[in-house]
Parts: C-alpha cells; structure tokens; sequence
C-alpha cells in the first residue's frame, strides 16, 4: 500500500512537472517560428513569477493552513533587493545571467530573513488575527520602499529614508528614488530563468510536502491539539512554512523587478497580495497543478481583454464567480472524475492493457 501511494505521489509530481516543460517547449518554439506577438512574449516572465508566487503562497494557505494577506510584501523585498543587487554588480559582473542569479538569490535570502522577523510575532496568532497581521506588515513593507532612497557612486551605496539625506557625486546613479521607484532598470530577466525558478520552487514545495517536515506541517493544519500532543513543535513547523513561502516569493519579486525598465513600490500592495490569494483559492487549496494553471489563466485573462475597456474586469469577475461554483459543485466533481475514469479506460484500452478500477 505503501508503495502504491509513493507510486501515485511520483506520477502526480511527475505531470507537474512534465506539464510545466511542456508549456515552455511550446511557447520556446512558437517564439522561435515568429508566432510570438510582443505582447504575449511581455506576458511570459510576469506569469512565470506568478506561478511562483501561488505555488508558495498555497504552501502556506493549503498545505499550513494559515492565511496570510502580506505576500506581495515578500515580493517587494524581493524585487527591490534584486534590483540594487543586479546594479551593483554590473561593473563586477559583465554576464547577464550570473548577475540576475545572484539578484534572485539575494531577493530571496533577504524576503527569507524579513520572514522570520515577521513570523516570530504574527506566527504567535491564528486564523483572521494573523492575515490581519500579515496584512498590516505588507503595507509596512510597501511603504518602506515607497520612502526608500538608494544611489552609488565612486564613494560607495548610499541608502535613506528621507529626501535629501544623501548627495551623488558626479557620475553617480540614483536606483530607487523614493515613491517615484526605480528607474532605468537594466532588463536582464528572460523567460528560461523563469522556467528555472518554477522548477526550482516545485522542487522545494513538493519535496517539502512529501517529506517528514511536509507530514507534521499537515498535522498542524488538520489538527493543532493532536499534534501537540504527539511532540510536534507547531511554531517550529509554521515558521519553517512561513520563511520558505516568503524565500520563494524574494526570489519571484527578483526576477520580476528585472524585467521592467522601472518598478516602484504600488505594484505590491494589498490588490497584489489578494490577486495572488485568488491564484491558489481557485486553483484549489493544497493543489500544487491547480495553483499553476490557475495564475497562468487568471494573469492572462485580464490582459487578454485589456481592448474591452471597462468590460474587461466585469467579464474577469464573471468568470471567477462561473468558475468557483463550478468547483465546489458536487455534481461537477463527480462529472470531473467520471470524464477522468472515461478517459484513463481509454487509454488503457489503447495501449493494449485490460481494464482495471480507478486509483481514486
């Protein structure tokens, strides 16, 4: 039995993954043969970094169960980081690709650190109090970047939180001009390094879920009294859950702070972080394969209908609201897996095999 469930955990894994590739290959050779309009290939690193996003929010939402309202915060960490980062090393490191390696890496250490200062007191709270919390540290960190001040010279990186505090000299830079945000970016993101980054994030979550760690953070979520009881250290789990979710958000905000020639602090506000809460909720809570077809669509929809006008966002609303009653409708998840059992028998039947019952 036990060896029949790891089998169904690795096919599962395994179409994640093989989807994602898929997706990549396809859209790599329509970009290739010129099929590729500019406004779609403007779309693929932006969907990359969202995917990322739901698949570690769900982490912590489905998987650890505890709401948080303050991602896109994670993301500016991210972004901001990457972005002084990425300017920095520019004279040091002439190569594109190791120097946006090294901003997303940074972002995401850096969102990883701010995560365990924020989770030390909001993790000491549940349900509506810690999104509450959660919400309230994203507004602070968006703020933080909208007062932050950033610029290097030949004397060095000066950084302030007030106008004035410091004087470039000649030559100098300015990287993040306070609410006006930062400019003249340099766009070295690319839509393989946002292939990379979803398998390096699926790697971390699925592996994460499916180990011992991955068992007990369950545990926490089904039932706190219980595992207590049993000698799970819950704070210790819902930190670990809570830091590798704002990890892999820093590295997201990274790769997405470089690929637009300016960025400024609105862009991860509290509409972000509930954008990004839509992703996994539809997608399905716990449900890795859904968070990553549910950003795909919903990031592409709204855009997909920008030539609407005012109608464009009715028409989005309409299809979340026609799409969540469709999911929680008894009768179309039986309808759903009565299509998969008709079409598993198919290929069975296809491949020479006999008919055998459903796995479900």
């Amino acid at each position: 039995m036990k060896k029949l469930m790891q089998n169904k955990t690795f096919r599962k894994n395994l179409s994640i993954y093989l989807l994602v590739t898929v997706g990549f290959v396809v859209m790599q050779i329509l970009s290739s043969m010129g099929m590729l309009g500019s406004a779609v290939k403007g779309y693929l690193v932006p969907v990359c970094v969202y995917i990322v996003m739901a698949v570690s929010l769900n982490l912590l939402v489905g998987i650890c169960g505890e709401l948080s309202l303050g991602h896109a915060g994670f993301m500016g960490v991210g972004a901001f980081s990457g972005i002084i980062t990425a300017t920095l090393l520019q004279p040091v490191i002439p190569s594109p690709v190791l120097r946006l390696a090294v901003a997303i890496v940074v972002g995401g250490v850096l969102a990883g650190i701010f995560g365990v200062v924020i989770g030390i007191p909001a993790l000491r709270l549940r349900g509506d109090y810690l999104a509450i919390v959660t919400l309230a540290c994203g507004e602070i960190l968006k703020n933080i970047f909208s007062n932050l001040y950033a610029g290097v010279d030949s004397e060095g990186f000066h950084m302030a939180f007030r106008v004035g505090a410091f004087t470039l000299k000649d030559g100098g830079k300015m990287i993040i001009d306070g609410p006006v945000g930062a400019t003249g970016i340099t766009k070295i993101a690319t839509f393989p390094a946002g292939f990379v980054l979803i398998l390096i994030t699926l790697f971390v979550v699925l592996n994460l879920i499916n180990s011992k760690e991955g068992r007990a953070i369950k545990a926490v979520r089904d039932n706190r009294i219980a595992a207590e009881s049993v000698g799970i250290n819950v704070t210790a789990f819902r930190m670990k859950a809570f830091v590798v979710s704002a990890f892999l958000a820093g590295m997201a905000g990274a790769l997405f702070g470089l690929n637009f020639s300016s960025m400024n602090a609105t862009k991860f506000n509290f509409n972000s972080s509930i954008n990004i809460l839509v992703f996994v909720v539809l997608g399905g809570m716990g449900n890795i394969l859904g968070s990553v077809i549910s950003a795909t669509v919903l990031y592409v929809l709204p855009e997909a209908l920008r030539g609407l006008d005012d109608l464009r966002m009715i028409l989005y609303a309409i299809v979340l609201i026609v799409v969540m009653l469709c999911t929680w409708s008894p009768k179309m998840k039986m309808a759903i897996a009565a299509l998969k059992m008709n079409i598993k028998t198919k290929l069975r039947r296809l491949l020479g095999k006999k008919e055998v019952a459903s796995d479900e």
